[in-house]
């Protein structure tokens, strides 16, 4: 039975690596990985969003199935995940560091966890200071503004999740049962803070955003208003540069925390018998078009890095342009595994067009993006919004407004929308009703609206009682700062 490790980083955009084509950013170790196995040129997440995207993985299963919209969504401990399937099928189940699961039950099928999330396992319950960068972690302008060479806690903690998965790799190496480890790195979310050596090494290569935002009003006006809401609209070139390089900093030293993983199992002999697999949650839009963190359906935002190691097993140094989901993750685990699968999983195992990308695949897959308004970077106003690609073409549903429609293929920036063209008209109706099979905004509208009040009694008793946390890592303000602090 083979081992797997999961590398599964937070807010990574797929652009900003050196396999991925961009010829700044240093990754050698995800370039590397790249050399030895297979990569997805077209993965997307299952929502630009960090916990529906992570339970969504989790389960194999789309956010409207598990109840999962919004990061403060409870997946409920009766439902299967793949760590529930490795386990069954007999694999040491290890989860180290970020999960980004609220509610009591913070393994959801893992036998063992270390490090633990940043963030309180409650709805209401403790929020943590980043002292001087309180607040850069959401989307909002000040993560642009207080943005540069630092230190925040997001980065310390890793630095801890990388110890103590290199521990673990140690006692491994001598363990008889084979097992399937997640590591759950921060890196490169906001704070776009990083240390002062990596900084330094991308200032000044670094430019403005290369796609523009959309002039007078032409936009989309869901997107205006998400710009509008978060403070987005007219940042300063020298704090969007800044923020930029920092976020290359953060991926070159988050790719270092990866190389030491990878040189660990190499060096402790697992290696040759080890499926690795690495992926994100979800992109970071960087600037582009105006566009800021994630949120979005764009590909900046959408897409993600997805790169598969298996020696002797998987081809070297290939690519794929199949469309495939972080759904099939979950999958592709389970099959690797010859473990049990999930009985309403939604994903596809991608180890069969992973050895050979001439076996019939399917090239469309889902996303969705809904919120109830609670949030405060949401604005208030609660939106359903549902996203088919299929082959080169993407459409966008957003509830109560017009669609978008692009051709990747011809339009990769997508900055030519369709949607309203007579010639793409067809496509559009076809897709949209694609869209909307066995997906209904109104009544996850109702769901969701029902949920706001369990939330608010949730919340309520969680700021009283002070119940107790599991798997906590500590934040500590002091832990926080900027090299030059803006006044």
């Amino acid at each position: 039975m083979t081992n797997i490790l999961f590398i599964f980083s937070d807010q990574h955009a797929a652009h900003v690596t050196g396999c991925y084509g961009d010829p700044v950013v240093r990754t050698p170790a995800l370039d590397g990985l790249a050399a030895g196995g297979v990569t997805f040129d077209n993965a997307c997440t299952t929502a630009p969003l960090c916990t529906p995207a992570r339970m969504s993985m989790l389960t194999g299963q789309h956010s409207s199935r598990i109840g999962c919209w919004t990061n403060s969504d409870v997946l409920a401990s009766d439902v299967p995940t793949h760590a529930h399937a490795l386990g069954a099928a007999g694999l040491q189940t290890i989860l180290m560091g970020r999960l980004h699961s609220i509610g009591p039950d913070q393994l959801h099928g893992y036998g063992e966890r270390h490090v633990g999330d940043h963030s309180t396992n409650w709805v209401g319950g403790t929020a943590h200071s980043l002292g001087v960068l309180d607040r850069t972690n959401e989307p909002f302008r000040v993560s642009i503004e207080r943005s540069g060479a630092g230190q925040s806690s997001y980065e310390k903690k890793d630095r801890d999740v990388l110890a103590a998965t290199l521990e673990r790799l140690d006692t491994l190496a001598t363990s008889a049962r084979p097992f399937a480890m997640t590591v759950g790195l921060m890196l490169p979310h906001q704070p776009y803070v990083c240390p002062k050596a990596d900084f330094d090494a991308y200032r000044g290569k670094i430019s403005m955003p290369r796609l523009s935002p959309p002039g007078d009003n032409s936009g989309h006006p869901c997107l205006r208003a998400w710009r509008e809401h978060t403070g987005s609209l007219d940042l300063p070139d020298d704090w969007q540069i800044r923020a930029r390089t920092a976020y290359y900093g953060l991926t070159t030293a988050m790719d270092r925390m990866i190389g030491e993983i990878l040189d660990r199992l190499e060096r402790n002999g697992l290696a040759g018998d080890t499926l690795v697999i690495y992926a994100s949650d979800h992109g970071d839009q960087l600037g582009e078009r105006g566009l800021w963190w994630k949120q979005t359906f764009y590909e900046q935002s959408i897409r993600v890095p997805l790169i598969m190691r298996w020696p002797g097993r998987l081809p070297k140094g290939e690519r794929r342009a199949q469309v495939v989901n972080l759904l099939d993750v979950a999958a592709t685990m389970i099959d690797a595994a010859g473990a049990p699968p999930l009985p309403h999983g939604q994903g596809r195992s991608l180890l069969p067009v992973a050895r050979d990308g001439d076996v019939p695949w399917l090239d469309e897959t889902f996303a969705e993006y809904c919120t109830d308004g609670v949030a405060r970077w949401t604005g208030g106003t609660p939106t359903q919004q549902r996203m088919i690609r299929h082959g080169p073409w993407k459409l966008v549903h957003y509830e109560g407004y017009r669609p978008q429609l692009f051709h990747l293929k011809d339009d990769p920036d997508e900055m030519d929308d369709l949607a309203g063209t007579s010639r793409c008209a067809p496509m559009r109706d076809a897709l949209t009703a694609r869209v909307l099979e066995g997906w209904n905004p109104r009544e996850i509208a109702s769901r969701m609206a029902r949920k706001v009040g369990e939330k608010k009694l949730l919340s309520q008793w969680a700021k009283t009682v002070r119940p107790e946390e599991s798997h906590l890592w500590e934040v500590r303000a002091e832990d926080n700062w900027l090299d030059d602090l803006p006044s």
